[in-house]
């Protein structure tokens, strides 16, 4: 069997934990488990705790103690996608009547579910920039909020919050604090250790890192909270499936060295942005002159795979967008090929004409692990026939 990982480093974490060798076979690498259903020694003699593909299924149990293990959780919960992980948490935390204060600068479906699926179901939302903590204990001290929700780094501005500063913040006003991981993943960032009570990801990002599997995870401590949530994800159903879990799994056991060459891509390609005479702002918080750079330089191990660029106007942006060749334009990000994203219309038309609206002259660039010059080259060509 694999030794227990819990006090091994994050990279033997990602390989080893919840991936104990067959111990019928001897396979190293844990089998995919298809079955839906359960044989039981005698009525309600669960093998393992297993009876329907719903409620539980080994592959998936995997994953979540792989989860767990990487993000310093006592509990991890994995669902078809990030916003049905969302969804899951937001239900089980949420009564009619209770508010959720988000950041102003979050992915568009987030805002979409709360305020076009919950806001009927009696759910409110105040928006606030998160990074600004004084804004933040105003509105708390002007009216209480159920649920702190933040993205750090934001998508798609990069704007970084104080973890530690924002929980305080959120518990001295009894509310839960819950950290949207995605753009750092748990190589980059540890959310839990700094004091937040919840971990958002949407897997189908860096976890699962190749652009072929959509999925999400909630990662928690409280054993309350926890019961409550897992009984929605078995009474309502919308889990990640057998073959979805393990190409999820496989992806964390190389996110480490995904996230270094990310990284390291995407501080050269800011760099190189903001010299550039096309480029009105970059942002990324890598450079000095991001204004949470220091912060991000604490509470981060690395800055992530990410970079925004505002350019002269809206129609420069499109014309950017469109033109590149290695960069392609699609939606989602932190595969290992470089992604071309126009915000406005794309990932985040659901917020346009709400205070969370894009500026139309950004343009977001999910930077791969492919070699640095040609990406620099990629871009060079792209802004010269602007």
């Amino acid at each position: 069997m694999t030794e227990p990982t819990s006090d091994r480093g994050f990279e033997t974490r990602a390989v080893h934990a919840g991936q104990a060798f067959d111990p019928t076979t001897g396979a190293v690498i844990p089998p995919v488990h298809f079955s839906t259903t359960y044989a039981q020694d005698g009525i309600g003699g669960l093998r393992e705790g297993y009876e329907y593909g719903r409620s539980g299924n080994p592959t998936r149990t995997a994953l979540e103690t792989q989860l767990a293990a990487l993000e310093g959780g006592a509990h991890a919960l994995s669902f078809a996608s990030g916003l049905a992980a969302e969804d899951a948490l937001l239900r089980a935390a949420l009564k009619p009547g209770d508010e959720v204060l988000l950041g102003s600068d979050v992915y568009g479906g987030t805002y979409r579910l709360i305020a076009r699926v919950l806001g009927g179901w009696g759910i409110g939302i105040r928006v606030v920039d998160m990074s600004d903590l004084d804004a933040v204990r105003a509105a708390l001290e002007e009216r209480p909020a159920r649920i702190v929700w933040v993205e750090t780094p934001s998508n798609p501005l990069l704007r970084i919050t104080d973890i530690a500063g924002l929980a305080k913040l959120g518990h001295d006003a009894g509310a839960l604090v819950v950290v949207d991981n995605t753009f750092a993943s748990p190589a980059l960032q540890q959310p839990l250790a700094l004091g937040a009570d919840v971990v958002v990801h949407s897997t189908t990002k860096y976890l699962g890192g190749h652009s072929d599997v959509v999925g999400g995870a909630l990662v928690l401590g409280d054993d309350a909270l926890y019961g409550e949530v897992k009984f929605l994800q078995f009474a309502v159903g919308a889990v990640s499936g057998p073959l979805d879990a393990w190409l999820t799994t496989r992806g964390i056991k190389t996110l480490a060295l995904r996230m270094q060459r990310h990284s390291e891509n995407a501080q050269e390609i800011a760099e190189f942005l903001s010299g550039h005479g096309a480029i009105a702002r970059v942002y990324y918080p890598g450079l000095a002159s991001h204004p949470g750079h220091e912060l991000a330089a604490r509470q981060m191990s690395r800055f992530g795979g990410i970079v925004s660029v505002a350019l002269a106007d809206a129609a420069a942006a499109r014309r950017f967008a469109e033109s590149t060749r290695l960069f392609q334009l699609a939606e989602s990000l932190g595969g290992v090929e470089s992604l071309m994203n126009y915000p406005d219309e794309m990932t985040h038309a659901s917020v346009r004409g709400t205070e969370l609206a894009v500026p139309p002259e950004v343009v977001r660039l999910s930077v791969g692990i492919e070699s640095a010059p040609d990406l620099l080259a990629d871009l060079d060509q792209a802004l010269s026939a602007l």
